[in-house]
């Protein structure tokens, strides 16, 4: 029964929710019908007595009401070579009919029906809560034409480089970057993020996101099916469709389960002559219980990472989270912000840092360098004011020349300055300071050097606090991986006290590694942007990417995207496949032993076949309700996290 429940969830899965609603009414509609013609034949067994024909054509009537179905759907399967173990009902069914226990057939069907129904009930509240992160695009969009009018479209004919307009309180059409306008937008359904976040020109926005306060121009960047909610939609959807090894093992044993109960109902029913013992065995040994004891957990399980910005592409890659021993990261943009901060001026005696910071930053104006962008935000902290540069010109890799008030600014590495014939003596050497993991750029102004200033990537506020839990939950091994320095990665790895680091790493040294770490015995699993960690991503047990929001390739290139770059949400990701690894044995452990107590009191007389159906159905339900609780895990952490 339980494989007709989930062949018809996939056969649903991609219909309009109101239609699943439609059919799951229609087949509860039907089940009550049968289950009042039941009835009936009980208060006319009452009127008319028992030998009447009255009770007697009711209860045939609701048994072919409630069995019809069931019968049904077990010829059809073997009709298609597709072997279930719902055909153990079906058989009895038939037996009870061929007996004319009516009363018997139709108490076992409608159970059995009723048990599927809340079991697809269930389940669709499961996918409810998923869709409720997908079905947030609007239907229509404000589009703005090229002579500013304003038109209401489909969100379906939006394309690229549409132009698109959403007001206080609208959820964003498509995927975007923001061309005028300032407002806060609600990320939490993209990211699960709780914080909005504030939006200006420039920056990008995505498609199913809340618009609180203001107006927003958007310049339409991805549509429909290529937008970010587009993509968290088609990772869930595929996800649902995955099994993990041991569905698979049940799914092997599905062909001797069957021949096995017909051999004990048959002995028995040899032995006892009673055939409403073989009967119980047949409706007691459906193992619904133990069919649905992954499933159910898995898309309760995939909801509840979905809602906090976690998309798990393969329901296997939940399971090796739990069991992984060993964690790799790369540095930059995954433990650290990705950003640069001035974090030291270092002039010559006789110059001011104020007179350093300003040639420095206003020579890089010009700059799209990160370097260049530390400088500026630290100036206007300053309140600097940057004068006009003339003549800017940017060497890659190494620096800048500009010309402000009639004198040439130089900023660069040493070797830049160098090459300009500028001696840099005259300023202490950074080497000095090399433990602290600067990054330096020298100034100089015409010929003379006026000093360096040392930049860092700070790390992120959350970064430590995260691997300190991954560590209590029992990953022996934290490595990170970083193309900086070695004086920069050990003041990282010291800060976020990884167990060991690796620095001057290009991406096949990363590949090298996490293969080394393999052989060791550990399970590794691999976090990075999913740009250049692609190969190590790749290679690791298992490939987190951070930051997945917006970005194809950290989306296709890991095995789980974080749509944040929250690292909190690794160490509930863990707990969280602990948790379902826990609640599968549980129901598996619960289905195992139901099947064996249940055929051993129907063999023994013990339990009649109305109560098997009864007890089937309550069993059916522990399982799913147990599953059930996972949706909600983690709800504790929407506003922490």
């Amino acid at each position: 029964m339980a494989h007709q429940h989930l062949h018809f969830q996939d056969d649903i899965a991609a219909e309009h929710t109101h239609g699943k609603q439609i059919r799951v009414s229609l087949a509860l509609l039907g089940t009550l019908a049968g289950g009042v013609l039941l009835i009936n034949s009980g208060i006319a067994k009452l009127i008319w007595g028992s030998g009447s024909f009255e009770p007697e054509f009711l209860a045939m009537a609701g048994a072919i009401l409630l069995g019809a179905p069931i019968v049904y759907h077990a010829i059809k399967s073997l009709v298609h070579g597709h072997a279930h173990m719902d055909e153990l009902v079906a058989l009895a069914i038939i037996a009870a009919f061929a007996t004319q226990d009516y009363v018997t057939a139709g108490i076992v069907a409608f159970f059995m029906l009723l048990s599927e129904l809340i079991e697809t009930r269930t389940a669709l509240g499961a996918r409810a809560s998923i869709e409720s992160l997908i079905k947030l695009t609007p239907k229509k969009a404000n589009i703005i034409d090229s002579d500013g009018s304003e038109r209401e479209v489909k969100v379906s004919s939006l394309k690229t480089g549409d132009c698109i307009r959403t007001r206080p309180g609208d959820n964003i059409p498509a995927d975007g970057e923001v061309i005028k306008g300032l407002s806060s937008v609600n990320e939490a359904t993209i990211t699960g993020e709780s914080l909005p976040v504030d939006k200006v020109p420039g920056m990008q926005v995505f498609a199913g996101t809340n618009n609180l306060t203001g107006v927003l121009d958007i310049t339409v960047t991805k549509a429909g099916k290529d937008t970010t909610l587009g993509k968290v939609q088609s990772l869930i959807m595929q996800a649902e469709q995955t099994k993990i090894p041991i569905m698979r093992i049940i799914d092997q044993h599905v062909k001797w389960y069957t021949p096995t109960i017909l051999m004990i109902a048959g002995i028995v029913l040899f032995f006892t002559r009673d055939i409403d013992r073989a009967i119980t065995i047949l409706v007691v040994s459906c193992p619904c219980a133990l069919i649905l004891a992954t499933p159910t957990a898995m898309v309760a399980a995939i909801s509840a990472s979905a809602r906090l910005g976690i998309l798990i592409k393969n329901v296997a890659d939940l399971e090796i989270a739990g069991k992984m021993t060993a964690m790799v990261f790369d540095k930059t943009g995954t433990v650290t912000t990705g950003r640069l901060y001035v974090t030291k001026l270092t002039p010559p005696e006789g110059v001011e840092p104020a007179e350093l910071l300003a040639a420095a930053a206003s020579a890089e104006q010009m700059s799209k360098h990160p370097a260049a962008r530390a400088l500026r935000e630290v100036a206007k902290e300053a309140n600097l004011s940057l004068p006009e540069t003339h003549n800017f010109k940017e060497t890659p890799g190494k620096g800048v020349t500009a010309v402000i008030d009639s004198s040439t600014i130089y900023v660069g590495r040493d070797t830049f300055l160098k090459e300009n014939n500028i001696d840099v003596s005259n300023v202490s050497d950074p080497a000095l300071h090399e433990e602290q993991g600067f990054s330096t750029l020298y100034v100089a102004k015409d010929s003379k050097c006026i000093g360096w200033i040392g930049l860092q990537d700070k790390t992120r506020p959350e970064a430590r606090q995260a691997i300190k839990e991954l560590i209590d939950l029992g990953i022996k091994r934290v490595t990170m991986l970083t193309g900086d320095r070695n004086e920069v990665a050990s003041r990282v790895a010291a800060e976020l006290s990884c167990t060991d680091f690796k620095a001057h790493c290009l991406p096949h040294d990363k590949l090298a590694i996490v293969e080394q770490i393999k052989k060791d015995g550990h399970t590794v699993v691999v976090v990075g942007d999913g740009i250049n960690d692609a190969p190590a991503l790749a290679a690791g047990d298992l490939g987190i990417a951070m930051g997945a929001a917006g970005s194809d390739v950290a989306i296709n290139s890991a095995s789980i995207a974080l749509m944040s770059n929250d690292l909190k949400r690794l160490p509930f990701l863990v707990r969280l496949s602990r948790k379902t690894r826990k609640v599968i044995t549980q129901n598996l452990g619960f289905g195992i032993l139901f099947v064996i107590l249940g055929d051993t009191a129907g063999a023994a007389g013990w339990l009649p076949a109305v109560y098997a159906a009864a007890l089937h159905f309550a069993g059916s339900l522990i399982v799913v309700f147990n599953s059930a609780r996972l949706v909600r895990y983690g709800e504790d952490l929407d506003h922490e996290i």
